[in-house]
């Protein structure tokens, strides 16, 4: 699966963004996809994911109440909406997918940059 992350961009403390995430290639066996952030400086971490057929989610806390992630399955895009964001969120965020509930994530995208200004 071949995965491209999109929509990060500079913005201020409180606003909102949404990120995309487009996959290609044989979609069909992923069984979850994922956010993952890495800070300058940081390791990378968990940010949410998505059952891709269930829908159901899962929220690092961090985030939990300010994030959403959505699918569109039939367009095979996942999306990130970032509410209320805080000048922590800063990072490179990756999207990422795999293919059993307990296995490694195998394929990721390239990451795109979310800079929130205070």
């Amino acid at each position: 699966v071949q995965l491209q992350a999109s929509g990060g961009g500079l913005v201020q403390a409180g606003d909102s963004l949404r990120l995309t995430c487009a996959a290609s290639g044989r979609t069909f066996t992923t069984y979850i996809m994922a956010w993952f952030r890495q800070a300058p400086g940081k390791e990378r971490e968990f940010v949410g994911r998505i059952q891709w057929r269930g829908g159901s989610t899962h929220y690092a806390d961090s985030v939990k109440g300010r994030f959403t992630i959505s699918k569109d399955s039939a367009k095979n895009l996942m999306y990130l909406q970032m509410n209320s964001l805080k000048p922590e969120d800063t990072a490179i965020y990756y999207c990422a997918s795999k293919l059993t509930l307990l296995g490694d994530y195998k394929d990721w995208g390239q990451g795109t940059l979310v800079t929130v200004s205070s």
